[in-house]
């Protein structure tokens, strides 16, 4: 029989962070860095609601860890991923082989319903029991794919396309070359704030600014950490940074997070040359693909090798409560859908909701 705690993530021992990093390196999958014990400690720090599940059987000397499922509780017992709104691998961290029961999972952690939009390949239980809203992909760079480099595995025009930027870049502003992680503080805030312009400019959410937000970011930079470390990975021409990129690492993934450039230079397509640099950086120091997270934007499917599956969707316990927070879900998809119509609207929402995390920001300060 299978008994589940409920921790606040700050609670768990060294021997569960030790579980907990053996079943990432168990399977390839569960590697991702937003899978890791730093990420949820890190969100759990900044978010009262997070919690983890520690899922143990009984063993020859005593209970055995075989998994963790990190969480968010909120109200009328609706349940989110850790880190929801900006995690983007999601699921429960388990031995090989587990099978699990999601109903009495969600029972034990006191939540009606469990909502995800980045659900990991490989998480059965809860596809089986749960209702799938869509099926998308996360596009990943392969690094070890088969016996050819990587760019070789990529459309030729667009390498060689890549590769006359890169040339035109430096002999108009200097050579180009790629540090892989830098540790200068400076450098990060300069990333914030070009995602934070770029942001703005397309009338988004500026998440990154947030105080709240960037306290995470730099909690996981540069720490000594096999399964989860924030990298900052810089593409210089000259002396000049041209483009920046924040990604968390594991021993053998690197999860896309924050990339952004320098406009005055967007003509070269800094971006895409960080990613082509990147990726040969990558390969040198072990790591076995890079995941640039699900979407359509144009330079993913120039980038991408294959796609990973995920899944949006949610498990109900077919409560009262499951209810309430099934019509609140389908609300709240009714209403982005009606301000996403309507750009003027949208353009309003943005800012109201920029006041609202403002002020959120003050209130967490004067505690």
């Amino acid at each position: 029989m299978m008994d589940v705690t409920v921790l606040r993530p700050d609670e768990l021992t060294a021997a569960d962070l030790g579980a907990w990093r053996a079943m990432q390196r168990a399977d390839l999958i569960l590697s991702n860095p937003f899978l890791s014990p730093e990420f949820t400690r890190a969100v759990g720090h900044q978010r009262a609601s997070a919690r983890v599940a520690r899922l143990t059987v009984p063993g020859p000397e005593g209970p055995r860890t075989v998994g963790f499922f990190p969480f968010e509780r909120h109200a009328l017992g609706s349940g989110k991923p850790i880190g929801s709104g900006f995690c983007d691998c999601q699921g429960l961290i388990h031995e090989p082989g587990l099978d699990w029961d999601p109903l009495a999972l969600l029972q034990a952690c006191d939540i009606a319903i469990w909502e995800y939009d980045h659900l990991a390949e490989g998480q059965t239980p809860f596809e089986t029991v749960g209702t799938t809203r869509a099926r998308i992909g996360s596009s990943i760079m392969e690094l070890n794919g088969d016996d050819r480099p990587y760019p070789e595995r990529l459309r030729h025009s667009f390498v060689q396309s890549a590769r006359k930027k890169e040339r035109k870049l430096t002999r108009e502003a200097g050579p180009v070359r790629l540090v892989f992680h830098t540790s200068e503080p400076g450098l990060l805030d300069t990333l914030v704030r070009w995602k934070s312009d770029q942001l703005r400019a397309k009338g988004r959410r500026d998440l990154i600014s947030q105080e709240w937000f960037r306290a995470i970011l730099h909690e996981l930079f540069d720490r000594s950490s096999e399964s989860c470390t924030g990298i900052l990975s810089v593409l210089y021409a000259g002396e000049e940074p041209v483009a920046m990129r924040y990604g968390l690492r594991s021993r053998q993934v690197i999860a896309g997070w924050f990339p952004a450039y320098d406009t005055r230079f967007a003509r070269y397509s800094p971006g895409i040359l960080l990613y082509l640099k990147l990726a040969e950086a990558a390969a040198e120091r072990g790591i076995v693909h890079i995941d640039l997270g699900k979407g359509a934007e144009a330079h993913k499917a120039d980038l991408r090798t294959r796609e990973l599956p995920l899944t949006e969707g949610y498990v109900d316990a077919h409560t009262a409560k499951a209810a309430l927070c099934r019509l609140r879900m389908a609300s709240g998809r009714t209403a982005r859908t009606a301000v996403n119509a309507n750009p003027t609207v949208h353009r309003a929402a943005v800012r109201a909701v920029g006041t609202v995390d403002r002020l959120r920001d003050r209130r967490t300060r004067s505690l």
